[in-house]
């Protein structure tokens, strides 16, 4: 006589029947499988090149972040600092309070037009609420005058 499926039953099954059609769907990054151009494909002073060769997407000249100070990338949703002369660090630039994105280095700090949170431009950390958590740090790249995302 065969008892009837309980729910567990059903619900492990189904995941494992998930898992196991999902073996080799795609890739690292989600299931896209996307290409990266080598740097022997493309011309060597192509953008294209330069990403590959650096590891990431160029984002500004070194020249371009003022010491004691940084500049704000919307579209990357990344900050860039530079601390002291020839120290750069890069924060996530989406304020841990709510969300917003932070439009503004000044004065030290990396500020959210939102409610006001700043964070200190040396490691991201809350120098003002109404945020608790500091900014997330991002990695980035510096390759001679370049930056870049890593």
């Amino acid at each position: 006589m065969t008892q009837p499926a309980t729910r567990r039953t059903v619900l492990a099954t189904g995941a494992g029947a998930i898992a196991l059609g999902c073996v080799g769907c795609g890739a690292e990054n989600g299931g896209e499988a996307t290409s990266t151009p080598s740097a022997s494909s493309a011309s060597a002073s192509s953008p294209a090149a330069q990403e590959a060769a650096t590891g990431g997407k160029a984002l500004a000249k070194t020249s371009d972040i003022p010491e004691g100070g940084g500049k704000v990338f919307k579209q990357e949703k990344v900050v860039v600092t530079q601390p002291k002369k020839g120290d750069f660090k890069a924060f996530s630039a989406i304020c841990t309070h709510q969300g917003c994105t932070v439009n503004a280095v000044a004065d030290g700090t990396i500020d959210c037009p939102c409610h006001g949170s700043r964070f200190r431009i040396d490691d991201g950390s809350v120098a003002h609420g109404p945020a608790t958590r500091p900014l997330p740090k991002r990695s980035i790249e510096v390759d001679g005058k370049s930056i870049h995302l890593a």
